[in-house]
């Protein structure tokens, strides 16, 4: 008799599994772009602007732990998917927030998790407007629906970049797993600014690690890249390896013409003199890296 194979999650990698699932999903002639970028965009080709649609999910175990400060995990929550409206170069309009919890938690900590949730929606100007409640047999997660919207003119997608295009990101990278992944700030404000300005190709927020998302960008605008690895602009304390790989960073990453590269690096410290901006390499006609070596890879749910 012919034994049967199994295939497991571990080892088969997330972007494949997210590719296979989302393959031949049935979409509406208002879906403008559906699953593989930040967020889905609906509308018409000629409207003048679109709606941008969003799911997140925080896990116990996973993304946050058990002893973290309730607070801070409520404000995580929204603010993840927050980062991703902001890399479309969106602004945020409502949530629908579903919380899966035991029985047996405190009733003190869930609502200190929904005071972080407000406390991040009245800073964003996000309405709260519904969700769901479930009793849960393993750990707390909360799972945040957004919605937002972009004038089409200043919608971002990963997928514009061209060779020879500069690359930047924003802030410093790693060390998120020293706590930084609770309390971060979503790039709403610089994003919008830099829609409004200089327009990037295209941009994306950097929730696995530069490690894993900038080939992510670099694949989705059919090029390669050239990372500059000295450039790559570190938390204190962090390896070049960490702030590759550790993900959880939720800065912007994003394409721009190299003609536009000195007016922005000008412009920036004058509007933003406190968050640094930094050009880390380029985009090449290549799909393939050309790094001297290959940049470790950073976080995946299911490598």
């Amino acid at each position: 008799m012919g034994g049967s194979s199994k295939n497991y999650l571990r080892g088969y990698g997330e972007d494949r599994l997210v590719a296979e699932l989302t393959r031949g999903l049935p979409r509406g002639r208002e879906v403008l772009v559906g699953p593989g970028d930040d967020c889905a965009v609906i509308g018409r080709p000629r409207d003048v602007r679109w709606q941008l649609l969003k799911a997140d999910v925080v896990v116990e175990g996973v993304h946050f732990l058990p002893s973290d400060d309730p607070r801070r995990v409520g404000w995580k929550a929204l603010c993840r998917a927050l980062s991703d409206l902001a890399a479309m170069g969106g602004e945020p309009a409502h949530a629908l927030v579903t919380l899966a919890v035991s029985p047996d938690e405190e009733v003190a900590r869930v609502k200190a998790i929904y005071a972080g949730l407000k406390r991040a929606a009245k800073r964003f100007g996000v309405s709260i407007v519904g969700g769901e409640t479930s009793r849960s047999p393993g750990p707390l997660f909360l799972d945040i629906a957004l919605t937002g919207w972009v004038e089409r003119s200043r919608c971002v997608l990963r997928s514009g970049g061209r060779a020879g295009d500069a690359l930047y990101v924003t802030g410093r990278l790693g060390g998120s797993r020293a706590g930084r992944h609770l309390d971060f700030t979503p790039r709403l404000a610089e994003a919008r600014w830099l829609t409004e300005h200089f327009r990037p190709r295209a941009m994306m927020d950097l929730s696995d690690g530069l490690a894993a998302d900038l080939p992510r960008l670099a694949r989705a605008s059919g090029c390669g890249f050239t990372l500059e690895m000295e450039t790559i602009p570190r938390s204190p304390g962090v390896t070049l390896d960490q702030a590759l790989r550790d993900g959880e960073d939720f800065e912007l990453l994003f394409a721009l013409p190299p003609r536009l590269a000195a007016k922005l690096e000008g412009a920036w410290p004058k509007k933003f003199p406190r968050l640094r901006l930094t050009r880390i390499g380029q985009l090449s006609a290549s799909q393939r890296s050309t790094l001297n070596a290959q940049p470790p890879r950073g976080f995946d749910h299911f490598a």
